[in-house]
């Protein structure tokens, strides 16, 4: 489970996020959405640690997010951001290597080798584990980052943004990879999802912000609502109901 607890973040004295309280539970996909500056992105990094809090808790699987050792944290929590930095003259594999580095420090074991191939596989990189990342596309890049991220085998995995520069075909590609890597591995992923039908088809549940606060947390079906979506926007949204569940109609 992740519990927010309390959770501020101070920019100036007009502008922060919080308080945040929340209880996440364990496994599932869980996406964030909600306007640009709802502090979708800034929870997410405080959850992850790569963002220090001004006020409260955050727990991950019990443990204490801000006071634990960072390879104790390694071991339970990864999280991709939206800008990425890594060396374009690394290749898949070497990159998804990565994720390793917690438990190998540099020396990949033939476990970990295994490991690696397990997740370009499931992410279907195997004609590309050797290409180097500026080779590739933008959707390719995506899932040889989120391969990483899986490679470090946390129970929770957390995304910032991971449709981002994706077209239409390729999110739901990646949709699909994530929806699997829940059902299939057991993880709880959160993930911030701008676009709200994609958080409706994918997800177990929505949390949904505005203006640095929470305005709504639970199940898909009770969160597209079109009073609720209308008021969370500021634009009128109707719902109607697709063959895969609710559609969100601006």
């Amino acid at each position: 489970m992740i519990e927010i607890l309390n959770v501020e973040k101070k920019y100036s004295d007009e502008v922060k996020i919080g308080p945040l309280n929340i209880q996440i539970p364990k496994a599932g996909l869980t996406s964030l959405i909600g306007p640009n500056g709802a502090g979708k992105s800034t929870a997410l990094l405080m959850i992850g640690r790569l963002l220090n809090l001004d006020e409260g808790q955050i727990k991950v699987a019990n443990l204490n997010v801000s006071q634990s050792k960072s390879e104790d944290l390694a071991k339970i929590l990864t999280i991709l951001r939206q800008e990425n930095h890594f060396v374009t003259r690394l290749t898949v594999r070497q990159l998804a290597g990565f994720g390793r580095f917690p438990y190998s420090k540099g020396r990949l074991t033939k476990e970990d080798e295994m490991i690696i191939s397990k997740y370009i596989d499931f992410l279907d990189l195997g004609d590309l584990e050797n290409r180097y990342l500026d080779e590739l596309s933008g959707g390719q890049r995506q899932r040889a980052y989120v391969a990483m991220v899986l490679c470090q085998e946390t129970e929770y995995v957390l995304l910032d943004e991971p449709l981002n520069n994706l077209d239409v075909a390729r999110s739901v590609q990646m949709m699909k990879h994530l929806r699997h890597a829940a059902n299939e591995f057991g993880r709880t992923i959160l993930t911030v999802i701008h676009d709200i039908n994609f958080a409706a088809q994918y997800s177990d549940r929505i949390c949904a912000m505005k203006n640095g606060q929470i305005a709504a947390f639970g199940a898909v079906e009770d969160i597209m609502k079109p009073e609720l979506l209308t008021d969370i926007f500021e634009t009128d949204i109707n719902i109607i109901e697709g063959p895969r569940g609710p559609i969100a109609i601006y």
